[in-house]
């Protein structure tokens, strides 16, 4: 029974151990801020690509 004990209290204090939690955090806010660059392409690159369409129209428009 002693080590049933000893084995729950160990267990105890792993649950309650806090050491590591800060490389949690930094993932998450990362992975946050990935999530956000991410979205935001895409209106980046439609955006480009409508700055490009523009410059190819003037562009055959002075040289036909």
């Amino acid at each position: 029974m002693r080590n049933f004990y000893a084995k729950l209290y160990l267990t105890w204090q792993h649950l309650l151990d806090e050491r590591g939690q800060d490389l949690i955090e930094y993932a998450l806010v990362v992975a946050l801020i990935a999530l956000a660059a991410t979205a935001g392409m895409s209106d980046v690159a439609a955006n480009i690509n409508l700055a490009f369409n523009n410059i190819a129209k003037k562009l055959n428009t002075y040289t036909t």
